[in-house]
């Protein structure tokens, strides 16, 4: 690559990233992977804080037993999530790759109609599904999982209207998305409790947050003009997001569900206190994959693929996995008892381990979406297949909650070690075509 004032990229890549975000000239791959990155870690940073704030919040209101009832209506939340990322995914990918406004607003107004259907069927589905959901999750009234379903309804087309702004490279809308979500949540929640409607009140704050950060996400001026002939998202490119969030969706949800199934419910609060730690370090890494991915598929027209999209990502991600580690080993008990109290002392030892599982499983994440942002690739069913078989050993193997910890790093280490391979292998063959 030539050198000047700024990195100047490969001229298929720029005029790919031009024609579809309208970046300036001299604007290169990895300064918009950076600076995106560093808008979203920001926004990630504020949305965090938001969060431990409700966390404290409700924690300390509820105590473990029902904060672990809270926990598990969420996780539920996270795991129909599956479907929304996966619409996020493909709405982002086809709207960076559409070249004309009027492509990317026919491609959102699609994604869109199709949105609302699947959410109002996962909806409906979950509130026919609330009694024996609620006797397997030991949850004392079934009518939550009721109220639950109206944002489940809401939640599938806000990841379109997440996916659009990613799509055009909107960090900064796609941020207050994620902000007024947050702050809503903690606001009607914290109102509610006080008010005396405990687990109803916190499901009924994760309703209006939901809708709240739809409004807010409303379609901006890039999209509001007639639709034009666009490149559709294909069937796979769609079974393929969706076998990703699926597996992706259970790995960083399910042991949350399984430890509440087979603890008491005062255990599996303490586990969820660690699992919510935990958790920060995905969202962060998540910020980062957020940028790359768009990045990444706008610039799918050049024939030979640039190493440092990818690699400034995954040395960005190690990075933070090995800070958020070291600080969650040094002062495991500050950080208890500041988020979450005296209560929840037990949980300190299995900060710092739940967190070399979540890195581990971020650092894959990294490789498996740019994989996907290329091409259709087959990493999001070897994670699927990881996924089923995290369940399968947390399930036999959870004699402790450490143990259950352990399984995860164990699958985890693996997980990464696989889907490296494909990367390094294409690496290996650039490099030498390139010395030849």
């Amino acid at each position: 690559m030539a050198q000047s004032d700024s990195v100047v990229t490969l001229p298929a890549e720029r005029e790919a990233v031009q024609a579809v975000i309208g970046l300036p000239q001299r604007k290169s791959l990895q300064a918009l992977v950076l600076g995106g990155s560093i808008v979203m870690l920001m926004n990630t940073t504020v949305v965090s804080a938001i969060n431990f704030v409700y966390n404290v919040v409700m924690a300390r209101m509820l105590g473990p037993s029902r904060f672990g009832h809270v926990t598990a209506l969420v996780t539920l939340l996270m795991l129909c999530s599956a479907v929304t990322l996966a619409f996020q995914m493909v709405c982002a990918k086809f709207v960076a790759r559409n070249p004309t406004v009027g492509a990317k607003a026919g491609v959102y107004r699609s994604l869109l109609g199709k949105a609302w259907i699947i959410g109002l069927g996962l909806g409906g589905a979950l509130f026919a599904a609330q009694k024996p959901m609620a006797a397997f999750l030991h949850l004392p009234d079934p009518r939550m999982l009721g109220v639950l379903a109206v944002g489940i309804a809401a939640y599938v087309p806000l990841g379109v209207r997440r996916g659009a702004m990613q799509g055009l490279c909107s960090f900064r809308r796609l941020s207050a998305s994620f902000i007024t979500e947050a702050l809503v949540r903690l606001a009607a929640a914290s109102l509610l409790v006080v008010l005396g409607y405990a687990e109803f009140g916190v499901v009924g704050a994760i309703c209006l947050s939901v809708l709240a950060s739809y409004w807010v996400s409303g379609l901006g001026p890039e999209l509001r003009v007639r639709s034009e002939h666009s490149h559709p998202a294909s069937f796979g490119e769609g079974i393929q997001a969706i076998v990703f969030f699926v597996g992706q969706v259970i790995i960083c949800n399910t042991d949350v569900l399984v430890v509440k199934h087979f603890f008491a419910p005062e255990v599996a609060g303490l586990y969820a206190a660690v699992a919510l730690v935990g958790r920060l370090l995905y969202f962060s890494s998540w910020s980062v994959v957020s940028v790359m991915f768009p990045v990444s598929a706008a610039a799918v027209q050049s024939k030979k693929e640039d190493p440092k999209v990818v690699l400034l990502p995954f040395l960005f991600v190690l990075g933070l996995a090995a800070a958020f580690i070291l600080t969650l080993s040094l002062f495991p008990h500050f950080v208890i008892h500041t988020i979450f109290g005296r209560e929840f002392h037990q949980s300190e030892s299995l900060l710092a381990f739940y967190a070399v599982a979540t890195g581990l499983y971020s650092l894959s994440v990294v490789l498996m979406a740019y994989e996907m942002s290329r091409r259709i690739a087959n990493t999001g069913w070897l994670q699927l297949i990881f996924s089923g078989g995290l369940v399968a050993a947390i399930g036999v193997f959870h004699s402790t909650l450490r143990e259950v910890i352990v399984v995860q790093i164990v699958l985890m280490a693996a997980l990464l070690a696989l889907v490296s391979f494909p990367f390094l292998r294409r690496h290996r063959r650039t490099t030498a075509s390139e010395a030849a």
